[in-house]
């Protein structure tokens, strides 16, 4: 009877442990953490000037917009940092600067987000977003100004308050067309455009995301022609952007 009495006990027990295991691996689900750099494009490998807070670009006071325009804003970081930008500086998140496809490299913008109405100035140094419906690539830096670095995108209003020349006149354009996954599928496109636009200069080239793009230089890098090359140029992968150089 005693030994039967302990075996009961000592089953008790085990049946006990193995509930209260049972309870400690019930866990609740939590939300994903935020979007993280990667540990070469973190602050910790950068020099002690590019991880210092952002630089504050002087605007003067009471300066009123010379352009408006409201779209989609979504930002850039890794794996540009550190590379030449269109401006031909090397490309830094942490400095308050922004791709557009068409304003003058040097123009000066506010940009607003509509959302939650906080503002920031940022320097045009980069060409970009080459995505259709968006109108502003932003730093890292300015994105988390902006409210923009979580949700990757946001509604913007865009104020040019200076620009270095003039927005609607002059200027040296090109026909920027991608992406493409094949570099023979560029490669393609590109002998195409080359034969039918004999005086364009055609370039292939790849992309630090390991994509391929293909950029046409009209003759003299005329406006018109550009614009004319773009709408006349269909591709079934990849979009075609109207693109200024300078």
């Amino acid at each position: 009877m005693i030994l039967r009495f302990a075996s009961f006990l000592l089953s008790l027990l085990v049946a006990s442990a193995v509930l209260t295991g049972c309870r400690h691996k019930v866990t609740s689900e939590q939300a994903p953490p935020p979007p993280v750099l990667t540990q070469e494009n973190s602050a910790e490998t950068l020099s002690p000037a590019q991880a210092s807070a952002p630089e504050k670009i002087e605007v003067p006071v009471g300066a009123k917009p010379i352009f408006e325009e409201t779209g989609i804003a979504s930002w850039y970081g890794a794996p540009y940092h550190n590379r030449p930008g269109s401006n031909g500086e090397i490309y830094n998140m942490n400095a308050m600067t922004a791709a557009n496809l068409t304003l003058p490299l040097g123009s000066i913008v506010r940009v607003t987000n509509l959302k939650t109405n906080h503002s920031a100035v940022v320097r045009i140094t980069d060409r970009g977003p080459f995505v259709p419906g968006r109108i502003l690539d932003l730093s890292l830096a300015a994105a988390k100004a902006l409210d923009v670095y979580i949700p990757g995108t946001a509604q913007v209003r865009l104020e040019v308050l200076r620009s270095p020349v003039p927005l609607d006149t002059g200027g040296r354009w090109a026909v920027q067309i991608g992406s493409f996954k094949s570099e023979k599928t560029a490669a393609k496109l590109a002998d195409h455009l080359q034969r039918r636009y004999r005086t364009a200069n055609v370039l292939k080239f790849k992309s630090p995301i390991g994509t391929w793009w293909v950029r046409v230089r009209v003759l003299e890098d005329n406006r018109q022609r550009a614009t004319t090359l773009a709408r006349e140029t269909e591709t079934v992968e990849g979009s075609v952007f109207l693109v200024r150089l300078d």
